[in-house]
């Protein structure tokens, strides 16, 4: 049994608060998650509250792993993709407190996140991660196949360019057949 809760995250001062923290300390530590260092709190706060505000309409569920009232690690699953996509979902912004990682927390995440997009009637997952410092380990552990390598596909947060690794994976019913 986890030594932490993972629940979905709603907007709220303390839980925004605790997101920017987070997201500031993955940019300022190297993580690729489409900021440069230093990112400021007001836009990392922004940024917060943007994708809260899209989990409220039900466009993606942003999910939280605590440890207490602590929030340790965060993920995201997009749901609202054009129409002609109702049958996948892409996991975005997983970060992990650096105090906390290897420790099944991204794991974790990553099971809940798969579970509620077959709840939502997802049958294929996608995602990327960065070529350098990436978490490609993870995702291939948890079944993910890479479909490739794209170079150069964004700049590192303390700058220099990095690939983007693609990768997918099918789930509920399309991995069962």
């Amino acid at each position: 049994m986890s030594h932490f809760a993972i629940e979905p995250l709603a907007d709220a001062p303390g839980i925004r608060t605790a997101l920017r923290e987070l997201l500031i300390e993955t940019v300022a530590s190297g993580g690729s998650v489409s900021f440069m260092h230093p990112l400021s709190p007001d836009d990392a706060d922004a940024f917060w509250q943007d994708s809260l505000g899209a989990a409220a309409r039900g466009e993606r569920i942003v999910l939280g792993a605590f440890t207490g009232n602590d929030l340790i690690g965060t993920v995201t699953l997009l749901l609202k993709l054009p129409p002609n996509q109702p049958h996948r979902a892409e996991i975005a912004k997983m970060m992990t407190r650096l105090a906390h990682r290897h420790r099944g927390v991204a794991t974790e995440l990553m099971r809940a996140a798969e579970q509620l997009a077959i709840t939502h009637g997802r049958t294929l997952l996608v995602l990327d991660t960065a070529e350098e410092d990436g978490a490609a380990p993870l995702y291939e552990r948890l079944g993910f196949q890479l479909t490739g390598v794209i170079p150069d596909y964004a700049l590192k947060p303390h700058g220099g360019l990095t690939g983007t690794m693609i990768y997918w994976k099918r789930i509920g019913a399309a991995a069962a057949a």
